[in-house]
Order: C-alpha cells, then structure tokens, then sequence
C-alpha cells in the first residue's frame, strides 16, 4: 500500500550534503518527492510503499559526517497521483525567512579529498583549496542564509565543465557542494616578499636538486594581472617549496590560512622561535605548534585517547598536551616555544594548505623537505584582531614576517583557532575533563540549547553583549543560544571594530530581531556602551548582570538547567554589586534571581590595574594584612621593587588607590609572588600558571582555609592561607603544592555549608581560575566525597569567553517570564 510522509528537519543541514544523502536514500529505495528548504527547515516529502518509507525512516541514524539534527517531525500526507520521481528544490529568495537551518563550521579535509591531493592522477592533486560536501570551509566564507555559492566567496569563481558535472551529479561526494573548485577555475596561492629572500630561497632549493613547475603558467599570469602583483611573487605550488626553503633557513611567514593569518616558523630552530617572540612582543605566552599527523605529533608530546581524538576530529582545535624533554625523545621541541609550563598547545593540518605544507612532493618537491613540525600562532600584533586579507597582512605584519603566503579566496569572517585541553594529564597528574579554552574555529557557529522554558516563541530573541576580555558576545533565536568565536579584548578600538563586524554578520546570517538586551554591569566597557545603543536605536529593554552571576548561569545553559544551583565563581576580576572587584564568590542563583552566600576575604590592590601587572604589589598587600615582620621575600632580588616598596605601604596604610577584592586570581598571583615564580606578568594568568607547574607532586600536605561570619556572609579567610604559605616560601613545590591542595578542600568545605543552609547540592564552577588542571580536576572530586553535584564547564570556555551564553540565559529567562 503506498503512502506519504512528510518530515520537517531542523538543525545543522546547510552546506553538510544533506539535501543530496536525502536524494539519495529516497531515490534507492525507489520512493519519490522532494527535498527543499523551507522557513521551518528542510522539507522532506517521501512517496511509496510502507515498507520502503519504514527503511526510508531510519535516514537520521546515517547523516552525512557534518550534518546535526535538532527537531525532526513527521506527518502523514495525501498520495500525489502521477509522481514520477524524487526532486531537489533549489533555495529560492524568500522561502528561508525566519529559517531553522543552521550554518556548518568550517572543517578539517576528509580522507577522500586527501586521497585526491595525494593521486599524482588527480586532476586535483596537490591543489591547496580542495574539498567536497563531507569537508572544507562553510562559516568562513558564507555571507548569509540559504548557503548557495552565490552568497559565499566562492561566487567570483565560476565552476570549469568538469566541476559543474561533479556538482550536479547526485551520485558525486561534491554534489552541491557549494565550494567546489579545482586548479583550472578556484582559487591560487601565491609567495610574495622581498625580492631577495625569494631569489636566496630559490638558490637553496635549485641547490638540493629541486625545481619549479608551474602547470598552470597562463592563469597564474592572468591573476598576476588582475591583482597587480609585482613579478617577482611565486604562484602556484612552486610557492610551497620556497616557503619551505625559506622556513628552514630561519625566516618567518605569514600564511594566510581559513579563518585569518597564522605566523609560522620551523619549531625546532630556537633562534627562529626567539626572533618570532621578539618580533611579535611575546617573551613568554607559548606558541602552538602544527606536526602532520598524529604520529608526529606523538614525537614530541604526550599524546592520550582523549587527546587524540580531539586532534583528529574535523574540528582540529588546538590541544594543549604534556610536552616531552630531550630525555624522553630525541624529537623534543626548545623550551622556548613555552618556557611557563611543560605542555604544549598542539594541532594538526585544518586545510588542504596546510596538509601541503607537509606533503612538498604533492607539490613536485620531495618528501623529506618537509619541516617535521611548523610553529603556526595568530595572524596579528599583539592583542589586536587576525589579520583577514592580503593587503591587511602586508600593512600589519610587514615588521613580524619576512614572506607571505597569501590566496584569492575572501575570507569573510576572522576566526581564530580553537583550544582545548585534553582529558588526560601527565602521569603524575590528576586527570581532569575536557576543557574548552578558547571556542572559535570548528565550533562556532553551532548553538548551545537553553534549557526549556514554558512559554517560548520561535522569533524570541536576545543579545547578550558579553565582557571586555576574552570577549564573546551571543544571540539567541528561539531555544537556541549562538555564541559568536572569541574576539579577544574589545577595549581595544580594533577588537571593537571586530566586535561590530561580527554582529552585524552573525545577526544578517540568523536573521532575528533581539526583543532584550543583556549587557555586564560595568559601565565602563565597550561591551557595554554598544548594548546601550543598540538598546537605545531600537527601544528594547536593556538587562545588567553581574559578571559572576553570568559565568555560574553559562554552566547552567551548557547542562541545560532551570533549577537553582550554588554557583563557585572564581577568576580574575569583575565589577560587584557594591562596586568593589569580586572574583572569589559563593552564588545562589535561580532563573530570573541570584544571592551572594559569601566571598573570599577582601584585600587590597595597591594600583589598582597595577597590582594586576605586578603580582607582587598583590603580595606586598596580603603580607601587610597578615602583620608579617621582616624583610618581604620578592624585595631581596630586586633593588627597583625595594624602592617602591615604602610607596605601597604608605598607600596601603592610607587606602589611596588600593581598591578592595575578593578576587581568586589574584589570590593565585600573590601567591606566585610570594614563592618567586612570578613577579611581573606579560600576560593573561602568567601567575597562576607557573605557580601550578611549581607543584611537589610528592607533597601531600594542604594550607588550611578558614570559614566566618561576617557582613551576613560566609568568607573564605584568604589572609589566613597566605600566613600559612609563607611560612614554606623557601620551598616553592611545597607552597604551591599544599595551596592548591588546601584550596580545593577549603573550596569544597564552603559550597558543603552553602548546601546546608540552602538545601541545592548542585555546584557550578565558572571563571578563569577553572582553566587551572589541578583544581579542575581534584575540587570535583571533594565536591562529590562531600555528596554535592559539581557541574563543569566543558563545551564553554570556563573564563569570560562564557559571559555572553550566561547573559543569553538570563535575557531568555526575563521573556520568560
């Protein structure tokens, strides 16, 4: 008996081949209908007998490799008499308003489109912007909704004859895959530089017995033209093999990749590295480093099955891994690539490019001119947003790179890599979960889903305008929360500008009108001043959250929860309630009310954002606190901190530009100070970090944390914490090892007392300090010895990179109300 069955699919089916696995399921089965997108997402209509739409009805559990479903509904329908066979509609202007689909992320090459690159037989072999529809760039290069090639960067590249027939033929992986293209009609790459770094590269490589092709002569000629480039750039994959000539003489690059430029020298050439620092005035953050594959990679760190699979899965983050010393492997990588800590931020190839990189002879070279492992760290002078185009580049990065590996296809969006730490720690470690530190490339744009709410409109809508570091802002639309990729610090007029830029995207790609707007309660960020007028331009509402409240409501929409849950909100600094600088506190918070339980015990700041620079000032106020005699230890070693010491002290004794914290950061700092790890920062958790890696693993004591009344309540006595640890300052793996220990019991002591007043046993941990391993991994644990329910960020970043999805929370729950 036939019938019909109409399916409604919403989630991540744009530009992943799913209209065409549709087609395709249907048309084997014998069934006839049609695939299209419609405002409600795709629509399936499937005609035969039961039994062939029962086997048709089993298609979610084989979706292609990118595809995510979110909602699927089916109803019965008529039978359409003289139905003959099944039909793709074609995206009409108009019939995606107010649509459900979802945009990809930009992925990693599949395995069939490297075997192509890797066939000499290949009319695509070794070409550098291969893909098909299982792989290759989508957010990156996508303008807005329905994702066809026109509203992309790939519309100023007609398809030749053959990339035509592979796009319109259903049997084909590349069936309407929107980026195809292959080296007679896509885009080029091409070397430029100074003349004579070019000329020397190519004397070394004619010297090892190389030499260059150029198989396309005459189009590389036309875009020669057409761009004005000099004539003495390289086009093509001779450009490939000087860069590498070039790189294995010490010089630096900037290579224009997927989502920005990454800056890239040989890893393994110290003097390279330690040019590339000087030039990018980064002494001391470390360097992410990209190897081949994962065998490589197993060289030179400690590479575990969580770790693994991060690296090879389509997103390819970067993974930060125990890093191996000389004794451990003869492929160890210089210390210099980062000297804080004995891990190292690791990726493999995300492009064909970058694969290219690796694999010289799919370029005409041979195999052993390959650099086993190449430095590849953002695109950009420091702090300011990716370099996006090649012009920009040139302007930008002509002082950090000798060489620049540049391309024809726009990038539309600057997305940075993202970056995860791996379930696994070094042997000696603890093991923690998955932490996602910085969400960008490969993740976004995929929504997080809010909890579910009684009364929610499909065009429901929110702007959340997030913090000012590590800035993230977030949109909603209906159930879904989309996060936009890290923008870095937006009090920086260029991040701002990159801010704007990406709203204006992100709202153009989504297509909602936000009814609310959700912005931190500083006044005084830049964040912060565009949600005012963008409230202000449309007449919405405008909400102020506190920032710590935001990161324990971002835990709660990652795990999807509407109960009330006791918040550990712990990290460097955010504007309270009473306008001192919180950042070590107890929450209650409940959809749509929150309640401070209690903090840690304020200290001064002597400076204000000085102190956050200078760890030791911090230290010089919590030694002062706790009525220390004797010659603080961080002045002995320097004559300049000395001569300022008496300054701070007339400043602390005076309360004159000393504002008062709570602040868990800059707890850590302080303590860093005091066990001369860590004096004066150059960036972002310096502190924190080298004091971790300090840790005797073979110390088994813990500092006690002291809990009291006081206000109404309950304080974390921190002056007390840092007596005891001053007593061990001269013997730091001692120190830092029994302050992370007694911090994780102490913190685990107070959310136990915060649950017995209030009877909620589920505990958010939010904020930067959770970036810390070792108090990820073991306050869970006490937590739980404790009979509480820790709730960890895991698909969030943990630090302000996750504001804007706790501000999307709490707007969702005001129209919910």
């Amino acid at each position: 008996m036939r019938a019909r069955h109409i399916y409604t699919v919403t989630g991540q089916v744009q530009g992943v081949g799913f209209r065409p696995f549709i087609y395709r399921e249907a048309s084997q089965l014998g069934l006839t209908g049609s695939v299209g997108n419609t405002s409600e997402g795709v629509r399936i209509e499937v005609q035969g007998e039961e039994a062939a739409l029962e086997n048709f009805a089993s298609f979610p559990e084989r979706v292609p490799p990118l595809a995510r479903i979110a909602s699927l509904e089916r109803r019965e329908a008529g039978v359409v008499e003289n139905e003959s066979e099944f039909r793709i509609h074609e995206s009409l202007d108009g019939e995606h308003r107010g649509h459900s689909v979802l945009v990809s992320p930009d992925v990693a090459p599949c395995d069939a489109c490297l075997a192509d690159m890797a066939d000499p037989g290949n009319r695509r072999f070794g070409y550098a912007f291969t893909n098909c529809t299982n792989c290759g760039p989508r957010y990156t290069i996508t303008r807005s909704i329905p994702y066809d090639r026109p509203v992309t960067s790939m519309a100023c590249f007609p398809m030749c004859a053959p990339c035509a027939e592979e796009y319109h033929d259903p049997a084909d992986r590349r069936f309407h895959a929107q980026p195809n293209a292959c080296p007679d009609c896509g885009p080029v790459f091409w070397l430029d530089g100074d003349p004579a770094r070019l000329r020397e590269a190519e004397s070394a490589l004619f010297a090892r017995g190389a030499a260059l092709d150029d198989a396309h002569e005459a189009l590389h000629a036309e875009r020669k033209k057409r761009y004005g480039l000099p004539e003495h750039v390289v086009m093509g994959n001779a450009a490939v093999l000087l860069l590498l000539t070039a790189l294995r003489q010490g010089r630096i690059a900037a290579v224009r990749g997927l989502g920005g430029f990454h800056l890239v020298c040989d890893a393994r050439n110290a003097d390279a590295v330690a040019e590339l620092r000087r030039r990018k005035a980064r002494p001391h953050k470390a360097l992410a480093v990209m190897t081949a594959d994962l065998d490589a990679a197993g060289r030179v760190a400690v590479i575990g099955e969580g770790a693994a699979k991060l690296l090879c899965s389509p997103r390819r983050p970067i993974v930060i891994c125990p890093r191996k010393t000389a004794d451990e492997s003869r492929d160890a990588l210089p210390d210099l690539l980062a000297p804080d800590t004995a891990s190292i931020g690791l990726m493999l190839p995300s492009t064909p490019l970058h694969h290219l990189l690796f694999h010289p002879e799919w370029a005409g070279g041979r195999r052993e001119d390959a650099l086993p492992a190449l430095v590849m760290t953002s695109g950009n002078p420091h702090g300011a947003p990716l370099c996006l185009g090649n012009r920009e580049a040139k302007a930008r990065l002509s002082s950090m790179a000798d060489l620049f590996l540049c391309h024809d296809r726009d990038i539309l969006v600057r997305v940075d890599d993202s970056v995860m730490f791996s379930a696994e720690s070094a042997p000696d470690r603890p093991a923690a979960p998955k932490l996602m530190v910085r969400r960008a490339r490969g993740f976004v744009p995929e929504p997080v889903r809010l909890p579910e709410r009684p009364f929610v409109e499909a065009g429901d809508s929110v702007f959340a305008a997030g913090a000012e570091l590590k800035h993230t802002f977030c949109l909603t639309r209906g159930r879904e929360a989309f996060v936009s990729q890290h923008l870095g610090d937006v009090s920086r007029p260029e991040n701002f500008a990159f801010f704007e830029e990406t709203l204006k995207h992100l709202l153009r790609l989504l297509e909602v009108e936000p009814r609310v707007v959700v912005r931190d309660l500083h006044p005084d960020y830049l964040s912060s001043r565009l949600a005012d007028d963008v409230a202000a331009s449309r007449g919405l509402e405008e909400l102020m959250l506190q920032h710590h409240v935001a990161h324990v409501c971002a835990v709660m929409a990652e795990h999807g929860l509407s109960s009330p849950v006791l918040g550990l909100a712990l990290d460097g600094s955010g504007l309270g309630d009473d306008g001192t600088i919180w950042g070590g506190e107890l929450l209650l918070v409940s959809p749509g009310s929150w309640q401070r339980l209690g903090r840690f015990s304020p200290f001064a700041l002597p400076g204000g954002e000085a102190a956050i620079r200078s760890p030791w000032r911090t230290a010089q106020a919590l030694w002062r606190a706790a009525g220390l005699s004797g010659k603080a230890p961080w002045l002995a070693a320097s004559p300049e901190r000395a001569r300022l010491a008496p300054m701070i002290d007339e400043m602390l004794h005076h309360g004159i530009r000393c504002p008062l914290t709570s602040s868990c950061g800059r707890l850590f700092d302080a303590v860093s100070a005091l066990c001369g790890r860590c004096f004066d920062v150059t960036y972002e958790g310096q502190a924190a970090i080298r004091l971790e890696e300090a840790q005797d693993r073979q110390e088994s004591g813990a500092y006690e944390l002291p809990l009291r009344e006081r206000d109404g309540l309950l304080e974390a006595d921190v002056v007390a914490l840092f007596v005891q640890a001053a007593r061990d300052a001269a013997e730091p793996g001692r120190l830092a090892r029994r302050f992370h220990r007694g911090l994780a019991l102490g913190l685990a002591r107070w959310a136990r007392a915060a649950a017995d007043a209030s009877g909620v046993l589920d505990v958010a941990l939010g904020g930067g300090v959770f970036n810390n391993r070792t108090l990820l991994a073991e306050l869970p644990a006490e937590l739980r010895r404790l009979g509480l329910r820790p709730l960890l960020p895991c698909a969030m970043p943990a630090g302000d990179g996750s504001i804007s999805l706790g501000q999307a929370l709490w707007g969702d729950w005001f129209l919910g109300a």
